[in-house]
């Protein structure tokens, strides 16, 4: 019964999700972002240039209205705290 709850809720929200337009789904992707934590891989690419940093244990936040992720990478032993433009940025959960 469980099983089938789960799954009609999860139709239910891609069917949502996919009668939003472009920019209402880029927006709701965006609120969803600043509530997960895990481990993360994250890419900015523009141009030919490409630059990826790793999120392990850590949280990557976003505010919409100046159009920028925040996060702490892991580089090695280093942590660094980076800001990426929404626009031109890439999330992956690493498993």
């Amino acid at each position: 019964m469980a099983r089938l709850l789960k799954a009609i809720l999860l139709l239910a929200l891609l069917a949502t999700f996919y009668g939003c337009t472009e920019e209402q789904q880029n927006r709701l992707s965006r609120v969803g972002v600043s509530w997960l934590e895990g481990n993360y891989k994250v890419t900015y690419a523009v141009d030919g240039h490409v630059k990826t940093w790793q999120v392990l244990n850590g949280k990557v936040t976003s505010e919409a209205a100046k159009g920028y992720y925040y996060f702490w990478a892991t580089d090695g032993a280093k942590k660094h705290y980076v800001q990426t433009p929404i626009d031109r940025t890439y999330i992956e959960e690493i498993l």
